[in-house]
Order: C-alpha cells, then sequence, then structure tokens
C-alpha cells in the first residue's frame, strides 16, 4: 500500500507540474509554430557564413527566434552547414534555438523561479561567447570540410531537394504571409506537430520529476550533490548536472520539470542552469552526432558542450551572487497538488481555447490550400516541408518525408511499423508516382506537385523547375528556352550524364558545371555539383562528361 500510495503522489505532482505550465506551453509552441512558418531558412544560411562577434550575435537571434525541439534543431543545424553555413555558428545557432527561448523561460519561471527564467538568457550568452572562444581550436578545419563533404554527398545520394522557401517561391513576403489564413495555418501545423513530437519527452519529463519529487530520499541527493562545501560544491554541482542529462535521454523542454525536481533535491543554482542547457548532449543526441558529422567530432562537440555549459552555469551563479540575487528557496512543494481558481487556472483556459483554434487551423489547411507543401514525420509526428526535409523514403507504393536522418533510419529499419502508425498517411505520405514534368531550363524530370524550385507561369502556361538556380534563368529570358511554339520546352544540346546521380541533363541548359581536370561535367542540380566538387575522383570515373 505504501508504494501505491507514493506512486499516485508521484502522478499527481507530476500532472499538477504539467497543469502549472500548460498556458506557457501552449503559447511556446504557438510562438515557435509562427517562427517557423514565417522566418526564411534562406536568409538564415546567408547571415551565417562566418563566426565573426556580429555574426554569432545575428545567429542567436535567429536561433533563439527558431525554437525547436533538440533533435529538429540538431538537423537544422545539420542542414545549414552542409549548405555553407560556418561550423561554429552552426552549432551556435543549435545552442540558441534549444536554450533561449520563450517557453523555456516560462516554464522555468513558473517552476523554479524567475531566477532561472534571467539566467537562462544570461547563462546562454555566456555559453555561446565560451564556445565560440574554444571552437575553432577544437575542431579542426580539415575535418569539419571533410564531414561537410559526406554530407553533402549523402544528401546527393538521397536526392534532397535544394533549400528552397515555400514563401520565397510563391513571390510572398514575410508580412503577407503574416496576413494570411494560410500562413497562419502553417504556423498552427508546426504548432500541433511539435506537441505531438515532443509527447513522449513532456510525458516523462513531468512523471520522472514527480518520482523524484516525492520518492527520492533526502540522502540520495545529500549523498550526489555533495553540499556543504562551498565553491567545491558550486563546481562539483556544475560539473555533475550535464552528465545527469546525459544519462537522463530526456530532451527539449522534457528537462525542465526534472530541473526543478533536482533543485528541491539539492542541486545547486549553478549545477541547475548547466543541466537545463545540457538537453544538447542527451545520449541519443550524441549518437545522433556521431552519424551527421562522425565520431571523432561527435566526442569533440560532447567534450566542448559540456565544458561550456558547466562553466556558463558556474559563471551564472557567481554573477548573481556579485549582484545581489539571491537564488531562490528550495520550494516545499514545486507546484500545488491540487487545483485552484487563481491566474494560472484562467491562463489555462485561455489557452485550451487558444488550442482549439490552432487545432481547428491545423485541421482546415487542405481548405487553405496549405497542406500539400507539407508531410508528417511518420516516426515522431514532426510536420516536414517537404521542401526541407532531410530524408525521404519509399515504401509500399508511397513516399515519406522525415524531420532528421534518425527518424528515417528509424522507418527503415521497421517500416511496417510507422506506416501503420494512425494518423500518418494524411500528411506524411502520397503516390510514389505522381505526374512528371520537364524542367525547360534543364530538361530535368520534376514532380509537379512538389518540384525543388517552385513553379512560375509564362504565357497562361505554369511551368515547374528542378531548382530555384532555374527558375531564375527561366524568369530573366523564358523565349530562350521554349520551343517556336512558345509552349513547349527547347532542348538543343545533347544529353550528357550526372557524374553523381547518372540522370540524363542537357548540355546546354545544365542546372551546374564543373571543370575538374581539364573536362567539363555537367549536373541536373547544385547538390550533385556540391557531392562531386568534395570528391571528385568519386565521381569522375566511368561517366562522360
Amino acid at each position: 500500500m505504501a508504494f501505491l500510495d507514493t506512486a499516485w503522489r508521484s502522478v499527481l505532482e507530476g500532472f499538477f507540474m504539467f497543469w502549472g505550465t500548460l498556458w506557457a506551453l501552449v503559447l511556446g509552441f504557438t510562438l515557435s509554430g509562427a517562427v517557423q512558418a514565417f522566418v526564411s531558412r534562406r536568409e538564415m544560411q546567408k547571415a551565417m557564413g562566418d563566426h565573426r562577434p556580429a555574426t554569432v550575435v545575428r545567429t542567436g537571434l535567429l536561433g533563439a527566434a527558431s525554437s525547436s525541439c533538440s533533435y529538429a534543431a540538431a538537423a537544422l543545424a545539420k542542414s545549414l552547414f552542409q549548405r555553407g553555413a560556418d561550423f561554429t555558428t552552426s552549432m551556435v545557432f543549435m545552442l540558441a534555438s534549444t536554450n533561449l527561448v520563450v517557453e523555456l523561460g516560462l516554464v522555468l519561471w513558473l517552476l523554479a523561479g524567475w531566477q532561472f527564467a534571467l539566467a537562462e538568457f544570461v547563462g546562454g550568452a555566456i555559453m555561446i561567447a565560451l564556445f565560440v572562444l574554444i571552437a575553432p581550436r577544437v575542431f579542426p578545419a580539415s575535418e569539419l570540410e571533410a564531414a561537410r563533404a559526406r554530407l553533402a554527398e549523402r544528401a546527393a545520394a538521397q536526392g534532397s531537394p535544394d533549400e528552397a522557401d515555400e514563401a520565397e517561391r510563391h513571390g510572398k513576403g514575410l508580412w503577407a504571409r503574416m496576413r494570411s489564413v494560410s500562413g497562419w495555418a502553417d504556423a498552427a501545423g508546426y504548432a500541433v506537430s511539435d506537441a505531438t513530437m515532443l509527447r513522449r519527452e513532456l510525458l516523462i519529463g513531468y512523471l520522472v520529476a514527480g518520482i523524484l519529487a516525492v520518492a527520492v530520499p533526502p540522502a540520495v541527493y545529500s549523498a550526489l550533490f555533495f553540499p556543504g562545501h562551498g565553491l567545491l560544491t558550486d563546481a562539483w554541482d556544475a560539473l555533475v548536472g550535464p552528465l545527469v542529462a546525459f544519462a537522463s535521454f530526456v530532451c527539449s523542454i522534457g528537462n525542465v520539470p526534472l530541473a526543478a525536481a533536482l533543485y528541491r533535491g539539492g542541486l545547486g543554482f549553478g549545477g541547475t542552469v548547466a543541466f537545463v542547457f545540457a538537453d544538447l548532449i542527451a545520449f541519443p543526441l550524441v549518437a545522433v552526432y556521431a552519424k551527421l558529422y562522425g565520431r571523432r567530432i561527435a566526442v569533440r562537440v560532447f567534450l566542448s558542450f559540456w565544458a561550456v555549459m558547466s562553466a556558463a552555469g558556474l559563471a551564472t551563479d557567481l554573477l548573481f551572487r556579485g549582484l545581489g540575487i539571491a537564488a531562490p528557496a528550495r520550494p516545499a512543494e514545486i507546484v500545488p497538488a491540487r487545483f485552484e481558481w487563481n491566474y494560472t487556472a484562467w491562463l489555462n483556459l485561455a489557452a485550451i481555447a487558444a488550442a482549439v483554434v490552432l487545432y481547428w487551423l491545423y485541421r482546415g489547411r487542405d481548405r487553405f490550400g496549405t497542406a500539400g507543401r507539407y508531410a508528417k514525420d511518420p516516426v515522431c509526428g514532426m510536420q516536414v516541408e517537404k521542401a526541407h526535409a532531410p530524408a525521404t523514403h519509399t515504401h509500399a507504393g508511397h513516399m515519406y518525408w522525415f524531420c532528421s536522418d534518425r527518424c528515417h533510419e528509424k522507418f527503415t529499419a521497421d517500416p511496417d511499423h510507422y506506416a501503420a502508425e494512425p494518423g500518418s498517411e494524411p500528411m506524411g505520405t502520397e503516390d510514389a508516382s505522381p505526374p512528371i514534368a520537364v524542367d525547360p531550363v534543364c530538361g530535368m524530370r520534376v514532380d509537379p506537385g512538389n518540384p525543388g524550385g517552385g513553379t512560375l507561369a509564362h504565357d497562361g502556361t505554369e511551368y515547374a523547375f528542378c531548382s530555384p538556380g532555374c527558375r531564375e534563368a527561366f524568369a530573366r529570358d523564358p523565349h530562350a528556352y521554349l520551343g517556336a511554339d512558345g509552349g513547349s520546352p527547347s532542348h538543343g544540346g545533347p544529353a550528357v550524364r550526372d557524374p553523381v546521380c547518372g540522370m540524363e541533363v542537357d548540355s546546354e541548359h545544365a542546372a551546374a558545371r564543373c571543370q575538374h581536370e581539364g573536362r567539363e561535367h555537367l549536373f541536373c542540380s547544385t547538390g550533385c555539383r556540391d557531392a562531386f566538387a568534395a570528391r571528385p575522383h568519386e565521381f569522375s570515373q566511368g561517366h562522360r562528361g
């Protein structure tokens, strides 16, 4: 009976932690969805070409605006790095997008105190500054370029689409998108899908936090956190906090309830701050880094993140003491384990009403004309813009899009399990043999329902393009690429074969060209050209350029 009573009180504690932060979660997911729908990834990529101070500040702001879960942040940072962004700046983007975010600060404030919310931003800035200082000395340029080449090669082999923004393709600017119902339907799709994706993290985080708050004896915390030794205890807690996060397997906002429970149990202020930062070194994410960049870089990422997270947590603790900002008192209870008619209850009711509206917009995307541009990752449930999907896979006659290589690998290991998941078909699948259009510039075959370069209307006919480069070339001089009747593609040159993917390319209108050992090679897309430029000897054998 004592065990059942403890278990029940742990569940109640976890539930009321969730109830106490529900409105903040809805607000945070809504803001995150809006940013994902409206902020241009192309502009982000352009802004991240180096790691000078101004670039780092700009990237940190972009990351804070583009808040996302840890796995999605890792996938986006990989994509930006692969397409030319500086590695240090890509990592800064990932740190900012998972730590300097509104929903994290709100939940921290509600569960642990306003001091932790302030420490999130102050310590986050310190952490980013420290990482920028040490990264050029930790990550050799030769290894980073080799990792970039491997990523480009894999992207070309998987047929990943060129990076392009839906808003840019259709000629809609930021304010036009924000004023449109379809734009907010897209934002609702991201918000609902992000909540779906993080449901396991949130469930585990709140449940384990309830267990830590109710069932773990104080003696366990005393043995682990080494209390009563002044600065030595502070340094120890800052080092141990990230290691607890590494072993917890809980990423993203799910580790905030754990942080509140650990702080109540005796973890120091600086150690708790370091624990919150360390969601990016949970073991599953370190394994992702190894697959993306190789084991040597993954080990360096883990060690450097651990070092700057611990140092930032300790530095923030000492800075706050110097400024006279006292750490919050350790609460007897994290939240009241009962319903009360207070501001939290009214905010939660308003949040539930807002969530209903978001879900209505999400379900009505077919009516608003936006659903066809997106897919639902069948593994994690995240909304993925098809043009940005890091990976795709065809199974049983249907195409699936994935938010990350991790989800793609889980799907390919057991596709029947995920393909049969309820709700995965409406967004995440479509006929794998759609009608084919021909890019009038390069002659490449293009799926007209999801062209990599978008579409453009000319003389009453809509043309589909494989890449933004082909679309721009056509827009400058459409008659150069049309036949005498003005409506059919004209490809006057002989067809040659792309040395990377083997696709036939019109020699006069290739999407990209590259010289190697005195010979010119033609490519169907810039992705294939980049893969060739990284490893020309592997692709130049046996292909006619």
